[in-house]
């Protein structure tokens, strides 16, 4: 026998059947079981060749043990490998083998028919003997309970001929095996004659809780016609039934004597019903390897096959064809397969599994924990009432982190151009599942959202609770959802049943059986930790230490720690929700997955508007309210802020419950001195300014919530809880508050720094963070600070601090806002790098001081470069304002911005922008659009004030994208209504080629493709520190440009691995460009004595030539000697460099000395 195929056969059949995870799993059971060495496993798990890893595996089976059946009861389960345990029938290294079959035990009732309808467990029936050999040898010692019996041929025709005599047990098992859904016709359905049947044996395949149909027949199944070479069954009988391979579970089995036919070996394998006159064949177990020869004679109706020997001792059947236990699936016990208190409408998510878990069958759970499920189903099902449950989608993006600069350790969020974000359209299916089929088993997964404040973080947190506890995330049976300012607790007697049950939005109550029940599966837990930032007093917990143990009582430093190190929980997911700045967030950048919440959309915020009054019940409002912000730039431009949104929405509802003439506030002080106006004046005295003192205190200190004794007095309290100012977090205890939004508690700091008189006049400048970090006295947690700052002390003191605190109080202000107003006169907004220039305008605006908006914007230099600094829409609208004011043409380059396209659009419209330089994917895009809504003014501007002088790639992209602008330009020039080249094209001068060895060689023939695009081009540079290596093959592409680029002065080709046929070739295409190339280099490449000889023949040819650099390459003192002899022909050539380690000194001395235009440097 050969064995090597049998093996190979099986092995070839369960990779090609199952999904990689369950590849993975049966690597990793060989590797349990020490048939693969660590590093073989590593290997076979990265084999991109699926043929390669059939005969790898196979190898190893041949060399260490034989195919154990145990790996055909896993195909068949499609669920998971076997267990470490083996089996009775497991064949040892030593190469013996046991072939373990299952045996029936004896049958309660008076009738099959009682067994098919109850809920007795089959595998209850069945135990695992050893079979004897064929030629009838002793029969070897049982390895399972000696008090059952095997099923035998006999008991099984009884079945059958019992149901055919009865009609009551027939009409009642048609019931079973065809539902009602099927056609009447087909549940009295019979073949036309008698059939042989196979018997001996019950097989069941595997189990699919999607099967319509407990029982299929074959001529239902087979859905194409057998090769040739398998045995041909003529199909009589065909019923139209859906049906799926995977999803089989029973077979009908007929009478008759026993068939196999080992050759089918296209069919899955499996056991299969075969009806049909003339075949003889009624029904096939389809094995894939081998099948050894019986001494059976063959059945005289059919093909020539064997029958199925029976034990001297035992009716049973002991034919090593029959399936041991390993061969079938790994049947669960009754409370694998069901779960109780379960009703068609109303799931457990362990019902629900994945579709890539379609069978995985969990244990039922015990009643303690099934309560604590629908208890904890019940605390996330409640939707928020009031503003907080208006839903308006925001859009989630993939994110990453990089270093801020190359100096620099910390990283900060990366900017993608708008046209390339990477949308999760999934939802949260794609936030949440993406990394489990990659992620090792038994590995925490970690996923970051990340935002900045008031984008909706802790909303979205809120959501993914709520869909969980709809049934709508099934790969989770429980999920947890702790808000972080819960964890910022003292003591070390913490558990981490404490952090799952006791820190949550409301204490759930759980015994040690549920805590037990989770431990068992942590991969279906969902822990979310919301508003991470909140832990940065805490900062080092990542690298504490902590035991593995979860019983022991530690810190919640030390349980967060445990978390982070895979060493608590191990294999659930972790989710975080936090702001893109911070020192915890440069921990993030290891994590599986980053998204970053972008906010709302302006139609996004025009439709919150809109939703806002719908629930507030005065809908009569909505487009009055619309109108309102509309006239307000500035305001709807914060619009991608929820927090904002709403904050308009609350001020726009009170005004215009006063009266028609309305009018909202054009700044962000405004809109909030409007909001706190009223409830400062139905305060105690001193309330507010007792609130924002708190405000300031616990920001510097990285914190939003306090405690009620932190309060002044229980009056302050009451009247600061009952305006809205400060509310109870979830989570929290009774005594704890937090301000209402983020935002809130930046406006009262400001209002703190305004009225202190603990703040010195002269410091007072360095609290709008203009002034580098390190002369700064705080970190500028308090982000809104700055602005809120200058509004507050320049705006009128009647409808500003005034209308907040009184006239005696805000008097005090007067002497900062003289403070400021002279720090602000003196800065020099040309010297401020682009973060800071954007902050100083912001703060410009807010002042609504005409003498500091005027110093600002009439210094802002000509040139103006946000390159690698995100501009959010706030910040296009303020940078177009000043732009206007300032009354001088500018060049802007907003490439790695991320600017949106509205904001892009209305900067390039501005007539003072004379140049602009942005993302090319983003300007096309704008063309497009712009070229759809028929703004052809607007387009013409766009595309004559874009350039891309100078151009340099440095990734894939950047040629791919350089290769649509000019698709663009052609696509243009061939239109009726417009003409001409695209100036940036035209004008493109300087082209830099950056991309390394690994992408260059593959890029450079899509540069080449498009380099005769660029009449203008002047300076060609592909030279890389790393070496782009375009080689001979990429010279070659390039030299038949030659002709096409009358422009070209400089050409660098240094260190692209040019040896002396790419030489050549560079030499015959050379005198195409006599005329205007000025500077030459060929440095460090492989150029020997024929690529110097061809170079020495063309340089008289190069009159415009005057520098020519051929250092660090391979030519000899010949090869010198012919350059040198052509350079005495060329007095035009100023300079040319050939030093050389494979010249003689001596002979580079003597060239030298010959001619002085020849470098040796």
């Amino acid at each position: 026998m050969n064995h090597f195929q049998a093996i190979l056969t099986q092995v070839r059949t369960l990779l090609s059947s199952h999904r990689p995870s369950l590849v993975q799993a049966l690597l990793d059971s060989l590797l349990k079981e020490e048939l693969l060495s660590r590093e073989y496993h590593c290997t076979l798990l990265h084999e991109p060749d699926s043929e390669a890893l059939a005969r790898k595996i196979s190898l190893t089976l041949l060399e260490k043990g034989d195919l154990d059946l145990a790996l055909q009861g896993w195909a068949w389960s499609g669920l998971q490998p076997p267990a470490a345990e083996k089996s009775p029938g497991h064949r040892d290294h030593s190469g013996s083998t046991q072939c373990a079959t299952m045996e029936l035990g004896p049958l309660e009732g008076s009738s099959y028919l009682e067994l098919l309808n109850s809920n007795a467990d089959p595998l209850h029936l069945y135990h695992l003997h050893d079979p004897m050999d064929l030629a009838g040898e002793e029969e070897t010692e049982l390895q399972s309970e000696p008090d059952t019996d095997t099923i035998n041929c006999d008991q099984l025709s009884r079945l059958m001929r019992y149901m055919e005599g009865d009609e009551e047990t027939r009409e009642a098992y048609a019931s079973i095996a065809f539902p009602e859904e099927l056609p009447a016709d087909l549940k009295h359905w019979k073949p036309a004659e008698p059939p042989a049947v196979v018997t001996g044996s019950f097989l069941v395949g595997p189990v699919s809780n999607s099967s319509p149909l407990p029982c299929l027949l074959l001529p239902a199944l087979f859905n194409q016609e057998p090769a040739s070479s398998q045995t041909h069954l003529e199909e009589t009988h065909q019923m139209p039934m859906p049906f799926s391979i995977s999803s089989l579970s029973c077979l009908n089995l007929p009478e008759g004597p026993v068939q196999f036919i080992p050759t089918l070996s296209t069919l899955s394998q499996g056991c299969w019903q075969i009806s049909g006159a003339g075949t003889g064949v009624s029904s096939i177990f389809i094995y894939h390897s081998e099948v050894p020869q019986a001494s059976q004679p063959p059945s005289p109706s059919g093909p020539i096959v064997h029958g199925l020997p029976t034990s001297p001792d035992r009716p049973g059947s002991t034919s090593p064809f029959a399936p041991s236990a390993t061969d079938l699936p790994s049947m669960p016990e009754p409370a694998l397969t069901s779960r109780t208190n379960v009703t068609e409408h109303k799931m457990s998510p362990t019902q629900c599994q994945a579709a890539g878990e379609g069978s995985n069958k969990l244990p039922k759970w015990p009643e303690s924990v099934e309560q604590f499920y629908r208890l904890l189903q019940e605390t996330y099902q409640t939707e928020p009432a009031g503003p907080d449950g208006i839903l308006v989608e925001a859009d989630l993006v993939r994110a990453k982190l990089e270093r801020s600069s190359s100096k620099s350790l910390e990283r900060e969020l990366a900017t993608p151009d708008w046209a390339e974000r990477q949308l999760a359209h999934g939802g949260l299916a794609e936030v949440l599942l993406p990394a489990r089929e990659r992620r090792r088993p038994r590995e925490t997964q970690v996923i970051a959202v990340l935002g900045k404040a008031g984008q909706g973080k802790s909303y979205w947190a809120g959501a993914v609770s709520r869909a969980w506890a709809c049934g709508r995330l099934p790969q989770y049976d429980f999920v947890f959802s702790v808000p972080c300012h819960c964890l910022n607790r003292p003591g070390d007697a913490y558990r981490l049943q404490d952090l799952l049950f006791s820190l949550g939005p409301r204490p759930l109550v759980a015994d040690n059986e549920v805590f037990s029940h989770i431990l068992k599966r942590p991969d279906r837990v969902l822990l979310i930790l919301d508003a991470f930032e909140e832990l940065e007093a805490q900062d080092g917990f990542l690298h504490s230490t902590c035991g593995p143990a979860p019983a022991e009582p530690c810190s919640l430093r030390g349980l967060l720690a445990g978390l982070f190190q895979r060493k608590l929980l191990r294999g659930c997911t972790l989710l975080l929700t936090t702001r893109p700045r911070g020192r915890l967030t440069q921990s993030l950048s290891k994590a599986d997955a980053l998204f970053e919440l972008s906010g709302f959309s302006m139609e996004q915020a025009q439709a919150y508007v809109m939703r806002y009054f719908e629930c507030s019940g005065k809908t009569e409002h909505q487009d009055r309210a619309l109108a309102l912000l509309r006239d307000r730039p500035f305001l709807l431009s914060h619009g991608h802020s929820p927090t904002l949104c709403q904050a308009v929405c609350q001020l726009s509802e009170a005004l215009l419950e006063l009266g028609e003439d309305a009018e909202l506030p054009s700044t962000l002080t405004g809109l909030y001195v409007g909001l706190l106006g009223p409830a400062a004046r139905d305060g105690p005295p001193g309330a507010l300014a007792e609130l924002a003192k708190l405000a300031w205190e616990l920001g510097r200190r990285h914190q939003s919530t306090l405690r009620e004794d932190h309060f002044p007095s229980a009056d302050v309290r009451t009247w600061a809880v009952a305006k809205g100012l400060v509310q109870h977090p979830p989570g929290a205890t009774a005594s704890e508050l937090a301000f209402c939004s983020f935002l809130l508690q930046c406006f009262l700091g400001a209002m703190w720094l305004a009225l202190s008189g603990e703040i010195k006049d002269k410091e007072l400048p360095q609290y709008l963070a203009l002034t580098p970090r390190k002369k700064r006295p705080y970190d500028n947690w308090l982000e809104g600070v700055p602005r809120f700052l200058a509004g507050l002390i320049f705006q009128p003191p009647t409808r500003c601090l005034g209308a907040l605190v009184g006239p005696s109080a805000a008097a005090l202000a007067d002497k900062k806002q003289k403070v400021l107003a002279k720090y602000l006169k003196r800065l020099q907004p040309g010297t401020l790098r682009a973060r800071q220039l954007l902050e100083l305008l912001h703060c410009a605006h807010e002042a609504e001081e005409a003498g500091i908006w005027r110093h600002v914007v009439q210094e802002l230099p000509a040139r103006l470069s946000f390159l690698g600094t995100r501009l959010t829409p706030p910040d296009a609208h303020v940078l177009g304002k000043a732009l206007e004011a300032a009354g001088q043409d500018f060049s802007l380059d907003l490439r790695s911005t991320g600017i949106d396209p509205s904001g892009l659009g209305s900067l390039v419209g501005l007539s003072c922008v004379t140049h602009f330089r942005a993302a090319l994917s983003d300007t096309v895009a704008l063309w497009e659009s712009l070229r759809q809504h028929g703004e052809t003014k607007l387009l013409q501007a766009a595309e004559e004030k874009f350039t891309i002088e100078p151009f340099k790639a440095k990734s894939l992209k950047d040629v791919e994208d350089l290769g649509k602008l000019v698709q663009t330009q052609r696509t243009r020039s061939s239109s009726e209504d417009t003409a001409g080249e695209l100036p940036a094209v035209r004008d493109l001068k300087k082209l830099e080629f950056a991309l390394g060895p690994v992408s260059g060689p593959r890029a450079f023939p899509k540069l080449v493709r498009i380099l005769v695009a660029f009449s203008s081009l002047q300076h060609l540079d592909l030279d890389a520190l790393s070496e782009n290596k375009i080689g001979d093959e990429g010279v070659s592409q390039l030299s038949a440009t030659f002709p096409q680029l009358k422009s070209l002065e400089t050409l660098n080709l240094s260190q692209n691995s040019i040896t002396d046929v790419g030489a050549c070739k560079l030499a015959e295409a050379l005198p195409s460009l006599a005329a205007s190339l000025l500077r030459l280099s060929l440095y460090n490449n492989c150029i020997c004595d024929v690529g110097a000889e061809s170079l020495a023949r063309v340089l008289p040819d190069m009159v415009s030539l005057r520098v020519m650099d051929v250092q660090y390459n391979k030519f000899t003192a010949a090869g010198a000697q012919q350059l040198a002899a052509s350079l005495r022909k060329c007095p035009h050539v100023e300079t040319l460099a050939m030093w050389t380690p494979t010249i003689p000194f001596s002979v580079q001395e003597h060239l030298q000395q010959q001619d002085s235009r020849i470098s040796l440097r």
